[in-house]
């Protein structure tokens, strides 16, 4: 779906319209627990923000020029780093292998990606390890909805001078608002309200595990849509992360803050 904005605002622009609208909705949502939460140090939710600010512009830079299922698979690599770093389990070097060798193949000569499009989702994944580490420590300060709902309005903050720049007055398109709110709605606020649910229902593990099935069903829905047909080392590439991802899921102990 956001894609379909693109042409008019560009990936900034509409990546603007999405944070700021789900960060309206969750700040009307949680309004009673930010009045009840008092005035917590503000200094990791600022930095939290800026972080879930780079994710998502480079997350959208990527998916103009790359296709969906692979961009989301680079992506993927941030959590997936954090849940193996520093562990003290031999096997996990296995998962950290098999994540390796699907970031070479996406690497390789039979693969022909944008360069540009490779950096920017390097760049997501990044963004998503910084955001789960700083989140984690936000957390201990902020209930997770105020948490969260702040977290957002920083990052609309900060991506508001490039979304205004890059979008200018085709921001206000009915079109483009309508689209905004559906993925704010559907890309952040809904994900995020399931997934604490399911976290109540199921262990840290099978969560994981489910999580994990995140590039494929991007694969899917861009072969669907969007008519992005992965070629073999495309695929391959999505199910070695994918494999890495289920076996570091395995032997989990914790699950980290979700994608916003």
């Amino acid at each position: 779906m956001a894609t379909s904005a693109f042409d008019e605002v560009g990936p900034l622009g509409f990546v603007w319209i999405r944070v700021g609208l789900a960060a309206l909705i969750l700040l009307v949502v949680n309004a009673d627990a930010l009045r009840r939460s008092g005035t917590p140090p503000l200094r990791w939710a600022i930095a939290a923000g800026a972080a879930v600010a780079f994710m998502n512009g480079c997350f959208y830079q990527a998916i103009d020029r790359i296709p969906l299922g692979l961009a989301t698979t680079i992506e993927f690599l941030g959590p997936l780093t954090v849940a193996v770093i520093g562990s003290r389990r031999a096997l996990d070097f296995l998962w950290i292998g098999l994540a390796a060798a699907g970031v070479a193949l996406l690497g390789s000569p039979g693969v022909e990606l944008d360069a540009a499009g490779l950096a920017f989702a390097f760049g997501a994944a990044a963004g998503w390890a910084a955001y789960i580490l700083l989140a984690k420590r936000m957390l201990a300060d902020w209930p997770v909805g105020p948490g969260l709902a702040l977290t957002l309005l920083v990052a609309a903050i900060l991506l508001a001078p490039f979304g205004l720049v890059a979008g200018g007055g085709d921001l206000l398109d009915a079109r483009v608002l309508a689209v905004g709110l559906a993925v704010a709605v559907l890309g952040s606020v809904l994900p995020f309200m399931l997934e604490l649910a399911a976290l109540r229902q199921l262990s840290a593990g099978t969560f994981g595990i489910l999580l994990s099935l995140e590039p494929a069903v991007a694969a899917f829905a861009g072969a669907v849509a969007l008519a992005q047909i992965p070629s073999a080392l495309e695929a391959l590439a999505i199910v070695l992360v994918i494999a890495a991802s289920v076996g570091a899921s395995l032997g989990a102990r914790r699950v980290v803050p979700l994608d916003v």
